[in-house]
């Protein structure tokens, strides 16, 4: 697979997880669930972030 490719899917899941993240924040009273979704799509941006020096 390319590699531009996967950067792309996990750029949109990032941005996916963010706008999730905060519908949950405004609408959740439990923030844990909050924490849990920011946290995944920060991870996503993480491993993005990686890719992207690693493969130049």
């Amino acid at each position: 697979m390319n590699v531009n490719k996967v950067r792309n899917i996990l750029n949109m899941i990032f941005l996916l997880g963010a706008l999730i993240s905060i519908i949950v924040y405004l609408t959740v009273d439990n923030k844990m669930v909050f924490i849990y979704v920011c946290g995944a799509a920060l991870v996503c941006k993480v491993v993005e972030f990686i890719i992207r020096f690693t493969y130049r």
